[in-house]
This record gives C-alpha cells, sequence and structure tokens, in this order.
C-alpha cells in the first residue's frame, strides 16, 4: 500500500512538472520566435542629458550615485522634466518599421523615480514633473494597437530613494545610496521589498492591461523566498507574463547578457541587450553610435546562436527617440522587410557561422572605443570590427544563409560541401526575385553574389533547400 501512495505521488508529481513544463512553453514561445525588440531607458537622468552643474557628470545616467548627490537636490530635476514632444505612437511605429516586436521600457530605474503613475510612491512622473501624465498608460496602449508585445523594466535590488537598499557590488555598499542613507548595515530589503517593490510590480500589472515582459535590473540581495514570491505575484496577475533571470535566484524564462554576445549557439532562451549609442540614456555629448551595417550584424549574430536581440535607445528629455537612432532604425527596417520573414521563428543550425577570410583579431578595440571603466554606466564589451562572414539559420525545410560585408563577386561556402551537407536542389535569394549562378562542389557551395539592395547594410540571405 505504502509503495502504491509514493508511485502515485511519484505520477502527480511528473503531471504536475510537465504541465507547468508546457504552460512555460507556451508562454515564452512568442518571445523565442520575436528576434528583435527595442529597449528604451528613459527618466529624470534623460532631462540633464549627461551633465551636472556645468560639467560633464561621472556614471552618464547613472550619475546621482557617481556624483554622490543628495536625493533632495537630485529630485529637483523633476521639477524642469517635461517631455511635451513624447509620441507614443510614433515611438511604437518607429519600433514597428524596423522589424521589432517588443517593447521594454523603463518604469523604475536605479534612481527610484517611477516613470509612471504610481499610487503608492509619490516619487513619480506624474505627481511631480509638469508633464503630470502617465505617459507608459499611452505606450502600452499604442503597443496593443499596432501588435506590439509590452515590457516594463523595473530596478529590482537598486533604488537610491528607498532608505532600505543595501547592494554588495563591486563591494559592500558599492551602489547604495550612502549620501542620504550611510548605515548600509541597518538597511532591511524586505522592508524595502514590503514598502514598494510588491506594491509597484502589482500596479504595473494591473493598471495598463496586458502586460508581456516583466524585466528586471540588478537582483543584488534579493532573497529567494523573495524572488519566488515576486513570481508568483507575477503569474497570479499576469499568468501569461514572460519574466527575464534577474527575478534573482536562478529563477526567470531567459537568461540575460548586457552589452555582449556570448560565444556558440545557446539552446535555452536567452537575450542579448545592447546599445545603439554608447549609453544607455541620453547622453547629449555621446556620438558615437553603431551603423546600421554593425547592428544588423549583431541581430544575425545573436538570433544565429538562439537568442533575441534588444536594442537600446534612450530618448531625450523633450520625449524624442533621438534623430540618430531613429534613422538606424529606418535603415535596419529596410532589410528587415525584405528578410525578416526568415528571421522571425527561426531555429540554429548545426553551427552558427563561417568566416569567409582569414579570422581577424576580434578582441581587438575600435580606435574611438574607450577603455570603458565605468562597468554600470559605458560598459559595451560588443566588437565593433566589421569582416566577411556567414550566418546560418535553419527555418522550415530550409538553411538560411547570410552573406555579411562581402564584396567578392562569388561567394564560397565551405560548411555545404557535397561531402558535409545534403545534396543542394535550390538557392534563392531572401527578398528578391535574382535567381543567382550556384554549383555544389566537394569543396563548398559556390554563389555569384547579387548586388546588396540595401547599400548600408551589405547583407545578403540565401535559402538553400
Amino acid at each position: 500500500m505504502k509503495k502504491t501512495i509514493i508511485l502515485l505521488v511519484a505520477i502527480c508529481y511528473s503531471f504536475e512538472f510537465q504541465a507547468q513544463t508546457q504552460i512555460k512553453s507556451d508562454k515564452i514561445e512568442w518571445w523565442t520566435n520575436a528576434k528583435f525588440g527595442m529597449f528604451i531607458h528613459w527618466g529624470l537622468y534623460s532631462q540633464t542629458a549627461g551633465y551636472w552643474n556645468g560639467h560633464q557628470a561621472k556614471g552618464s545616467e547613472h550619475f546621482m550615485i557617481h556624483e554622490q548627490i543628495p536625493l533632495k537636490e537630485y529630485a529637483k530635476i523633476a521639477t524642469e522634466f517635461n517631455p511635451i514632444h513624447f509620441d507614443a505612437e510614433k515611438w511604437v511605429l518607429i519600433a514597428k518599421n524596423a522589424g521589432q516586436k517588443y517593447i521594454v521600457i523603463t518604469a523604475k530605474h536605479h534612481d527610484g523615480f517611477a516613470m509612471y503613475d504610481s499610487p503608492s510612491n509619490n516619487y513619480n512622473i506624474k505627481r511631480t514633473t509638469p508633464f503630470a501624465k502617465d505617459p507608459m498608460k499611452e505606450l502600452v496602449d499604442a503597443c496593443h494597437k499596432h501588435g506590439i508585445k509590452f515590457g516594463f523594466y523595473y530596478s529590482l535590488g537598486r533604488d537610491w530613494e528607498d532608505p532600505d537598499v543595501p547592494t554588495n557590488y563591486p563591494k559592500k555598499g558599492g551602489r547604495s545610496n550612502l549620501v542620504d542613507f550611510p548605515n548600509e548595515d541597518a538597511k532591511v530589503f524586505n522592508t524595502y521589498f514590503e514598502r514598494k517593490v510588491k506594491p509597484q510590480i502589482k500596479e504595473l500589472l494591473t493598471q495598463y492591461g496586458t502586460i508581456d515582459i516583466m524585466w528586471f535590473d540588478t537582483p543584488e540581495l534579493i532573497s529567494a523566498a523573495e524572488s519566488q514570491e515576486l513570481l508568483s505575484i507575477i503569474n497570479t496577475l499576469q499568468p501569461n507574463c514572460v519574466v527575464n533571470s534577474r527575478i534573482g535566484n536562478g529563477l526567470g524564462d531567459y537568461k540575460v547578457l548586457e552589452q555582449k554576445i556570448g560565444n556558440g549557439i545557446q539552446t535555452t532562451p536567452w537575450e542579448s541587450c545592447i546599445t545603439m549609442s554608447k549609453n544607455w540614456g541620453h547622453i547629449q555629448y555621446d556620438s558615437i553610435y553603431k551603423t546600421p551595417e554593425l547592428l544588423t550584424r549583431k541581430l544575425l549574430e545573436v538570433v544565429s546562436k538562439g537568442g533575441n536581440l534588444l536594442l537600446n535607445n534612450g530618448p531625450t528629455r523633450l520625449g524624442e527617440i533621438t534623430t540618430a537612432a531613429a534613422e538606424r532604425l529606418a535603415i535596419m527596417g529596410k532589410w528587415m522587410s525584405k528578410n525578416s520573414d526568415v528571421i522571425y521563428g527561426s531555429n540554429v543550425w548545426k553551427i552558427d557561422s563561417e568566416l569567409l577570410e582569414k579570422s581577424p583579431d576580434l578582441k581587438a578595440k575600435s580606435a574611438n572605443e574607450s577603455d570603458n571603466l565605468m562597468k554600470d554606466a559605458v560598459n559595451d564589451a560588443t566588437s565593433k570590427i566589421i569582416f566577411p562572414e556567414v550566418r546560418f539559420l535553419s527555418k522550415d525545410k530550409n538553411l538560411i544563409a547570410f552573406v555579411s560585408s562581402y564584396s567578392g563577386k562569388k561567394v564560397f561556402i565551405k560548411h555545404l560541401a557535397t561531402g558535409s551537407f545534403k545534396p543542394i536542389t535550390k538557392v534563392t535569394v531572401i527578398g528578391s526575385d535574382t535567381i543567382p549562378k550556384w554549383k555544389q562542389t566537394a569543396e563548398g557551395l559556390v554563389i555569384s553574389m547579387p548586388a546588396f539592395e540595401i547599400p548600408e547594410i551589405p547583407i545578403v540571405g540565401f535559402k538553400i533547400l
């Protein structure tokens, strides 16, 4: 009898586990198919645009902590913050036309200021700024209108407005507000968790209709029990909401790589968040933007390794996506309009890439790249080197090969030789009526290169059957 009971419990547990796994798999399916999203860093730091008291501020959008500014003084920025040019629909259409399938925006960053109407905490855009409106409501509505998934970013383990938030990076108190709250040992994270985190997460999940992603940052000293409680709140209020791994303690639906791309193919869901320029928030003197070619290469690299790209831009104090960002996204959108069908919903192949020339020094820095010493501000560790390569994907029964940054008249793909790949019956140019000349040999697949339809992005895709 005892053995029977144990067996029944095991069977029930097995069914419950399988059901939970299926729910998780179904919930994240849209996300794994989407591949490309827009990250938006927007807050009080956008008002100062990288300056403080007439000088370039240390720490970029994190300057409150790096400049050791008292909360009362920093909060005065809110009295000037009035993004009168904010147009939610324009933002969403810029993302949609670029081929981005979801948007994630900072609801509350490390400075503790809420960019939405937070009934539980007066330190927010509606109650303390001349703008006196909730821009998140307009943005969520615009996303729902245009079929774009929506997510909130929430700084979990850093909050410089609350007195009970200890940190441990890069050392004890290293990212805490020690100006206003110097006694690190007196801080009780759970007090902050109960007083601010839980009420605000509930607000974000109940005030705006469907929320597709909760994107947490800096879990820091959150306990396993608190991470689990937070996840339970999300699953109760928004059962289909996808959660990133920075909820902490091994939980979440996908992991995050910040300002870097992993080596090789990864088989579990992951996302790389990368800046278009050097900084997350808008910095007026930041003029070093990645080119459309480089940005598209990053997208293909991430997708070919099984991930999603969350590409960041920082709108201005007036609520505008910068011209530099908008122009690059528009060019990427032209390229995506011809190639996105084979990117969305694609899978990895047996390898992610093949070099077309001698291997470059991928660790080398570009001439205008800094040493990136500010590890939680300017910390872009992605390569800026442009070199000829092929990026591989698979979709349906086709192999997809994107030839990038290549100037030759014929491309020679060694991994598609007759000895290592099935006999090829058809090769077509993606997004074009061009039928290329091709030949599969024992040394590789040779394809005559067509002209690049988007000159700023010299990348052409081939569908191979």
